[in-house]
């Protein structure tokens, strides 16, 4: 507000200055270092009073794994592409959350060490338990993924139970939630993309990290709003 006032005062007292009617008026050294100074302040002010999120806008975004996709929203950036892995089901420690790894590793040194191990992640879709629009065909096949960059977002969120966005929010991607079975290992839930593909064409049944279709259970979830043994839909939505 400050700012604001003071660079009114200084147009009016340039436009004030030069407008004068006298056309004998002569400017003292001091009056056109005065000028000048105030001209500089109008021009770098424009810009400092512009808010920081309009003048970085084009230069922030927002990340998220798009799962079940190795290509990103056409509104999107890629930022890598490659395969969802993560601890192997059978394991009671180690790590709880799926990642997405890149295609091009950088590897690094051999040693051996019984503790932890990093595997591919699988697609557990059964005719049984595959959400609509998913094929079975997609069983037991290693599950593909994208890091993806939107730029000019600041938030990010994912919303379980629901295709659509909120508004003021847009949908990068909608899909289904899926996690680990309930008797193996914790792992957190992830939304996979309603069209989701497998990596290759392989189907070894290999293991490694599992995922499965979530079904939403009555009892402590309120029904309605929910309904029993449906499955969970989800999208990732930014603003």
């Amino acid at each position: 507000m400050f700012s604001f006032s003071f660079a009114t005062v200084i147009a009016a007292f340039v436009v004030t200055v030069y407008g004068h009617d006298c056309k004998e008026y002569n400017l003292t050294p001091s009056d056109q270092s005065l000028i000048d100074m105030m001209k500089h302040y109008l021009h770098t002010s424009r810009k400092a009073d512009c808010p920081v999120h309009l003048q970085n806008r084009v230069n922030i975004g927002v990340t998220y794994v798009r799962w079940g996709k190795k290509t990103c929203p056409a509104h999107a950036e890629i930022v890598y592409a490659g395969q969802a892995g993560g601890n192997i089901y059978t394991n009671k420690g180690g790590g709880s959350n799926y990642l997405c790894l890149p295609s091009d590793p950088e590897n690094g040194k051999e040693y051996s060490y019984a503790n932890d191990g990093l595997y591919g992640a699988e697609y557990e879709i059964t005719s049984s338990t595959k959400p609509s629009g998913l094929p079975t065909s997609l069983y037991e096949k290693e599950v593909i993924c994208s890091v993806c960059r939107r730029k000019g977002k600041v938030s990010i969120l994912m919303i379980p139970g629901r295709k659509s966005c909120y508004k003021g929010w847009q949908s990068e991607y909608s899909g289904f939630l899926m996690s680990e079975h309930k008797n193996h290992n914790n792992k957190d839930f992830i939304c996979m993309d309603g069209e989701a593909k497998p990596l290759d064409d392989r189907k070894a049944d290999e293991n490694g990290a599992l995922l499965y279709p979530v079904r939403a259970k009555c009892g402590s979830l309120r029904c309605p709003p929910y309904k029993d043994n449906t499955e969970v839909l989800c999208t990732v939505c930014t603003k």
